[in-house]
């Protein structure tokens, strides 16, 4: 992020003309990046007790390639713009003998469930490649309010967006295809626990397609319902009802059939347990 303010504030030249943070360097380019100063400590972030039980505990899948954990609802999967501390970075300091820990893929902060974490840079490309041509099935659980029917297919694209200082995600003719597979797992009364299939993998996908198709994911506040909201606190819970459930995939290394599921976190199955209560 600082390297990025450097450039929009017109620091960093390009052929001593002034470059943006889109300007692509061609052969022979000459860039001028003016004196960056910045901390000496390199000390590793402190990693509390209490994390490192529950990443402990968190751990689904380990072979000498791959990681995968059910990453805790409220942790980010890495620092960044106000986060000090996030899974990939307390891996590295909990790990400390492996020296190429890298996310595979990204959960947004408030996402529980399976994130995949490869331990060498080669498997990483190897697994990212599989990713792209479809070759990981992933699965996700929500709560929701107003889902009808037993499934229902959302193909509508979505683009990127910048409101004010925050990012966002909207349907548009000028975005990206998507696609996702809602099929109901169980009835709540006037909510429902739903099972999502990805079918591509765009920001904030499913949370942006639920709105749109009118059962807006339960505790999500960039693009849930106040009515959603008023459910979660009327059970004295308040937490973005998504869980990325299970991963379904052939290792590129091994050639076996890889198949993880993360259970439920205490909290999601609690507001379950209480809806369920309340449906009788």
């Amino acid at each position: 992020s600082r390297i990025y303010r450097i450039i929009r504030s017109g620091e960093v030249r390009v052929n001593k003309k002034r470059a943006k943070q889109t300007t692509r360097l061609a052969a022979d380019d000459v860039v001028r990046v003016p004196p960056v100063r910045t901390s000496e400590s390199e000390a590793p972030p402190v990693v509390s007790d209490g994390l490192a039980e529950r990443l402990a505990r968190a751990r689904l899948y380990e072979d000498d390639q791959l990681f995968i954990f059910n990453k805790p609802a409220g942790l980010a999967v890495h620092g960044g713009s106000g986060v000090s501390l996030g899974l990939i970075e307390a891996l590295r300091v909990l790990y400390p003998q492996e020296r190429n820990l890298e996310l595979v893929h990204r959960l947004d902060r408030d996402t529980s469930g399976c994130i995949m974490v490869a331990r060498h840079r080669g498997f990483l490309r190897r697994l990212q490649k599989l990713m792209q041509q479809g070759g990981v099935e992933k699965r996700y659980w929500l709560l929701c309010q107003g889902f009808k029917g037993s499934e229902r297919r959302m193909e509508a694209p979505l683009l990127k967006i910048t409101q004010g200082n925050e990012r966002m995600v909207r349907v548009s003719r000028e975005g990206k295809a998507s696609v996702t597979d809602f099929t109901l797992v169980e009835r709540l009364g006037d909510a429902a626990l739903v099972e999502a299939h990805l079918g591509t993998g765009r920001t904030h996908q499913i949370r942006v397609h639920s709105q749109f198709g009118g059962f807006p994911i339960l505790g999500d506040d960039k693009y849930g319902s106040r009515k959603g909201d008023a459910r979660l606190e009327a059970l004295g819970h308040r937490r973005l009802c998504l869980h990325a459930r299970s991963l379904v995939f052939r290792h590129p290394k091994s050639g076996d059939t890889i198949k993880v599921n993360a259970p439920l976190d205490d909290d999601f199955e609690t507001i379950l347990a209480a809806l369920r209560s309340g449906k009788r």
